[in-house]
C-alpha cells in the first residue's frame, strides 16, 4: 500500500463535527503529532488564553514537521495553514452536527469529563442559547458561516498549496480512515 503523502494536516469543520476525534485517529495511525488547538487556547475556568500566549503555543506545537491539527481558530490560521500540506474539511449536514453536539454535551455534563486545562462542561450553560458561552449558540452562529467561508479560504492564492480532503458525511471519513495505511514508525523526522 502506498504511504500517505501528507505529514502536516489541518482538520476543520463545525463545532462537534468530530475534528479532534478524526485528527487524533490520523495522528495515531500515521505516527504524527496531535495538536488540539482548543487545548492550547483554553485556560482554567474557560478563560481564553491571551492572544500572544495562544499564538506562541501554536508556534511551538507546529515546530515539528509531522503533525495533524484540529481546529478552526482564524487567529492562528496564518501560523498553521502555510505549513500544512492538506486540509480535511468535515462538512456535515446540520442535523448530524447538532445531534453529535447534544450527545457529547449531555455525556460530558453527566460524567464531568475534564477537558482543556481541567475545565468541565455544564449542560445548563449550554442550554442558555442566547449566551455566548453556549456551544449550541456557537453552532448556530458559525455553522452556515463556515460553509460559506471555507471554500473561499481554500480558493485564496496563499492556500493553493493545500490538498483538500472533503467529507460530507461521517461514514465517508470513517471509511477513509479505515483505508489509511498504518505508519510503520521510526522514519519521520522531528526537530530536536
Amino acid at each position: 500500500m502506498k504511504p500517505f503523502p501528507y505529514k502536516r494536516i489541518v482538520v476543520v469543520g463545525a463545532t462537534s463535527s468530530g475534528k479532534s476525534t478524526l485528527a487524533k485517529g490520523i495522528a495515531g495511525k500515521l505516527g504524527l503529532d496531535f495538536i488540539e488547538l482548543d487545548e492550547l487556547h483554553w485556560e482554567p475556568n474557560w478563560r481564553e488564553a491571551p492572544l500572544e500566549v495562544f499564538r506562541e503555543r501554536v508556534r511551538l506545537a507546529t515546530r515539528s514537521n509531522v503533525w495533524v491539527a484540529a481546529g478552526n481558530y482564524h487567529v492562528v490560521r496564518d501560523l498553521v495553514w502555510p505549513q500544512a500540506q492538506a486540509v480535511i474539511w468535515l462538512d456535515y449536514p446540520f442535523p448530524i452536527v447538532f445531534w453529535r453536539l447534544l450527545k457529547r454535551t449531555v455525556y460530558r455534563s453527566v460524567t464531568k469529563e475534564k477537558l482543556f486545562a481541567g475545565n468541565v462542561e455544564s449542560f445548563g450553560t449550554h442550554l442558555k442559547l442566547w449566551s455566548e458561552d453556549s456551544l449550541f449558540h456557537w453552532l448556530f452562529k458559525t455553522y452556515w458561516r463556515r460553509k460559506r467561508e471555507t471554500p473561499l479560504l481554500l480558493a485564496r492564492p496563499e492556500h493553493s498549496h493545500l490538498a483538500l480532503i472533503h467529507f460530507h458525511y461521517p461514514c465517508e471519513a470513517e471509511a477513509w480512515m479505515n483505508e489509511l495505511p498504518a505508519h510503520p514508525g521510526g522514519d519521520l523526522k522531528r526537530p530536536q
